[in-house]
């Protein structure tokens, strides 16, 4: 087992490793499904006493269900557009990209796709699929679902939708059995799906609570959304909560006051929390040695450059927007990883919440601005 322990190796050679390994899974995973498609153009798997190409990866293959259903479509689509091996061996597009353009490429578009989805996420490429090919709105509706039962892979739960209807709409041989879903397991998050240029499906469960509340809202607002649209209601509904969220957590206001003065150097007045906010533009400052800027916008925090323990001061310019990560790995990089460690098992068992590992449940400003130096 001691090749698959790293405790021993440097992280920059890590992250090295791990970028080039990848890259040469990559390539190896182009090749590989290049082959598979041969099998399957050429039906070989018939000699191995299989019927579908999807029974021989699974047989054959050892592949998962899902899996085989995955490399299937990707092979078959790369199979028919060759640049699509390309795109994956040199880590352009990943499996679950080509699997989203695969039922828009012609050989008039194809070039053109990938160019427009190399290095995207799947979040940024759904939305690319909706801008290019746009569907119809999806219709208000609000039931109450019935109680968890047993739902078949690949049926969402409370949609509704026969098992018929859902393996009508995709090839026969790959297909495989429903496999139940245990009663009581969790269940599906909720969706923001793009449907074209500038709108979006939500689907969601809600509580009965929830839903009163939102029949309350419709109420409220009947003469000016005398309809009731949903979205009209969670739109209104959200910019209220927003300007309230937005007070709490930059003391956003359109008639600031003066601040008020304090003697504890942690206080950040509400003027430089406006300030510092606007400047960073409500996300994470860190960057990386390479260039690039952490995107996260949750789990911010109003982070001092220089530290309270060594004089640093609540200014604008003395303050920035750190996510939890990145304030929790600068405390390590100027304190140390075991020190910090300690400081949180500390601050935890001040709260009366004694836990041997790091907790993500409270700001580490206020760990790490009020931690003491370390002596030498």
């Amino acid at each position: 087992m001691q090749k698959y322990s790293w405790t021993h190796v440097p992280g920059t050679a890590l992250l090295r490793d791990a970028s080039v390994g990848t890259s040469q899974d990559c390539e190896t995973l182009a090749v590989r499904l290049s082959q598979l498609a041969e099998i399957d153009a050429r039906k070989l798997y018939r000699s191995l006493a299989f019927e579908t190409m999807f029974a021989y990866c699974v047989g054959e293959l050892s592949m998962s269900d899902d899996e085989a259903y995955k490399r299937i479509q990707v092979m078959r689509a790369a199979h028919e557009f060759p640049v699509l091996f390309e795109a994956l061996a040199d880590r352009r597009l990943h499996m679950t990209a080509i699997v989203m353009l695969k039922p828009h490429l012609t050989a008039d578009n194809v070039d053109e796709l990938v160019a427009a989805a190399s290095g995207k996420s799947k979040s940024k490429l759904e939305q690319l699929v909706a801008d290019r090919f746009p569907l119809l709105d999806v219709p208000e509706r609000v039931r109450a679902l019935p109680r968890p039962t047993a739902p078949l892979l690949g049926t969402a739960a409370g949609s509704g939708t026969s098992d018929a209807c859902c393996a009508s709409q995709v090839d026969s041989q790959l297909v495989p059995e429903p496999v139940p879903t245990p009663v009581g397991s969790k269940p599906q998050p909720a969706k923001v799906k793009p449907l074209g240029e500038r709108r979006f499906a939500l689907q969601l469960t809600m509580s009965e609570s929830t839903r009163d509340k939102l029949r309350y809202a419709q109420d409220l607002l009947s003469h000016s959304v005398p309809k009731g649209e949903l979205a009209t209601v969670i739109d209104r509904a959200l910019d209220a909560l927003i300007a309230r969220l937005e007070k709490q957590k930059f003391a956003a206001t359109e008639k600031p006051r003066p601040d008020r003065g304090s003697t504890n150097p942690r206080c950040v007045p509400a003027s430089v929390r406006r300030a510092v906010w606007k400047r960073d533009g409500g996300q994470c400052t860190f960057v990386a040695e390479s260039g690039r800027r952490c995107e996260a916008r949750r789990f911010l925090e109003f982070d001092h450059v220089s530290e309270v323990a060594r004089g640093g001061i609540a200014t604008v310019e003395g303050m920035r927007l750190r996510c939890r990560a990145h304030n929790h790995y600068t405390a390590e990089r100027t304190f140390g990883v075991e020190f910090m460690r300690r400081k949180r098992c500390d601050a935890n068992a001040r709260r009366g919440e004694v836990r041997p590992t790091d907790s993500h449940a409270h700001s580490l400003v206020s760990v790490y601005s009020s931690v003491s130096l370390p002596t030498k």
